[in-house]
This record gives C-alpha cells, sequence and structure tokens, in this order.
C-alpha cells in the first residue's frame, strides 16, 4: 500500500499575544459587559445632569469677583463626583471580579500564562475609558452651565490653572479610585466582597475615624483621615481661594493629595498582582 503524502501547509508561526492584542482583547471585553454601559451611562448622566441642575439653580444674585466666579463653577462641575466615584468603584470590581464569578478568568489567564499582561491590560482599559468618559462628561457640564452661570453675571475664567486643574483633577480622582477598586476585586476574587470593602473604605471608615476623632480630641486621628483614599484624593478637584483659612493639622494640597491616592492604588495593585501570580484560579 502506498503512503499518502499530505501536501505542505504554510502554518503561520506563532503569534504571540503582546501587550497591544492584550489590550484589543479586554477593550472587547470591556464594551461587551451590560454593567460597564451600566455604569458608564450613570457617570454620564449624573455628571451632566447635576452641573446643569446646579448652574440653573444656583444665583448669587450679585457681582462676584473673579476668584469667586471661578470658585463657583468648580463647585458645581465637582458636586458630582462624590456620587460618580461609587460608581466607579463599583465598576473596577466588577471588571475583574465578573470573569471569576463566570469561570472566564481561566480562558483569560491561559492566554498569558504568567497573568501579569492581562492585569495590566485590563486595568489599561479601565484607566482610559473612564478617565476620557469622565472627562468628556465633566466639560460638557463645565459648558452648559458657564453659559447658565454667565446669564446670571458670573463669568469664570475657564483657562486658569485654579480651574483648569480641579475639573482635570476630578476625572484622575475617579480614575484612581476605579484602578484601587480593581486591585481590591483582584484580591478578594468576589463581586460583593470587593464592593462592600471599596465602599466601605470610601464611606465608612472615615465616618467612623472622624467620630472617634472628634469624641477623644484627637488632632492625630483626625491626620489619618487625611491619608484615607476619599480624603487625599478630594484635593484633587479642591478649588484653592487665595484668601483661603489656615487649617489644623497635616494640609496635603492636590499634588499631595494625588502622591498619596496614587501611591495607595501602586500597593494594592503590586499586592494584587504578586497574588494573582502565585495562587490557582
Amino acid at each position: 500500500m502506498t503512503a499518502t503524502t499530505l501536501p505542505p501547509t504554510n502554518l503561520p508561526p506563532t503569534i504571540g499575544l503582546g501587550f497591544g492584542r492584550l489590550v484589543r482583547s479586554e477593550w472587547i471585553k470591556f464594551r461587551s459587559i451590560r454593567s460597564t454601559i451600566w455604569c458608564l451611562a450613570i457617570l454620564v448622566v449624573v455628571t451632566i445632569a447635576m452641573a446643569v441642575l446646579i448652574g440653573n439653580a444656583l444665583d448669587v444674585g450679585t457681582p462676584v469677583a473673579q476668584d469667586s466666579a471661578n470658585g463657583t463653577l468648580v463647585t458645581i462641575n465637582t458636586a458630582s463626583v462624590s456620587l460618580t466615584a461609587l460608581v466607579v468603584a463599583v465598576l473596577g470590581v466588577l471588571i475583574i471580579t465578573g470573569e471569576y464569578g463566570t469561570g472566564q478568568v481561566r480562558s483569560t489567564f491561559a492566554a498569558d500564562p504568567r497573568r501579569t499582561g492581562v492585569i495590566l491590560a485590563k486595568a489599561s482599559v479601565l484607566a482610559v475609558t473612564t478617565f476620557v468618559v469622565s472627562a468628556v462628561s465633566i466639560w460638557i457640564g463645565v459648558f452648559a452651565s458657564a453659559a447658565l452661570q454667565a446669564g446670571k453675571g458670573v463669568h469664570a475664567d475657564l483657562a486658569d490653572p485654579s480651574v483648569f486643574m480641579p475639573l482635570l483633577g476630578a476625572s484622575v480622582y475617579v480614575t484612581l479610585l476605579a484602578l484601587l477598586a480593581y486591585g481590591i476585586g483582584l484580591l478578594v476574587r468576589s463581586s460583593a466582597g470587593g464592593i462592600a470593602i471599596t465602599l466601605g473604605l470610601l464611606l465608612v471608615v472615615p465616618i467612623v475615624l472622624s467620630l472617634i476623632a472628634s469624641v477623644l480630641q484627637a488632632q492625630w486621628l483626625l491626620d489619618v483621615t487625611k491619608f484615607l483614599p476619599d480624603q487625599a484624593g478630594m484635593q484633587l478637584f479642591t478649588y484653592s481661594a487665595g484668601d483661603a483659612a489656615p487649617q489644623e493639622g497635616i494640609v496635603l494640597n492636590g499634588w499631595g493629595g494625588f502622591g498619596v491616592l496614587a501611591a495607595e492604588v501602586a500597593v494594592v495593585g503590586a499586592l494584587a498582582l504578586v497574588v494573582a501570580r502565585r495562587r490557582d484560579v
């Protein structure tokens, strides 16, 4: 019997999954998840709606100085950050714990056995998308509220760094919170647990520490609260008035708050990365 010889096949060389391919893969998954769409939609609606509503309702009633006008515009357009921060925190947790819940993380890690690339790719997609959506929403609200306030005699200078930087800082803040929540979700691998820990860190811990500090009259404990993620990050979008009253204890400015929050994100993220690489799926 004559053996049949199969024709040679021109198989492509093995193609490794580079970081760019991992990012594209994570972007496809990111925009196909229903919870992602809902969270981003809520972020957009809340940011713009609150800016328009407050900008329309707020009426100073008298001519204001330029510094006051600038501060008013910043306050109007960062009033929603405390709410949108919670939304992106939930998004940051779900973007990773959802894969653990469905078991899809097995195929994700199979595509990148070392796991570092896919974890960083997912974080990159989350960070860029959150920042862009937040920034666009905030500036839509800025132009809408600025027009409403201009009709009431309040003319803010949008080119002033004291206005531009806090508005930019608001988007940086929610982006860092999303990454912090992502790290927490990667650590606990549970949607309920990750959301509970993240929201507890943002909502419960500051209140508890502040109450204890008030009862004990402990300034050092109040200083500790200033290094919590929400308190440190808040400095990123706080308007710095020229005649602001001095504060007691440790005072963080915008750059200091950014440094503290970024360091916390880096520490949690590094710990989560190490744990994710060492444990089983």
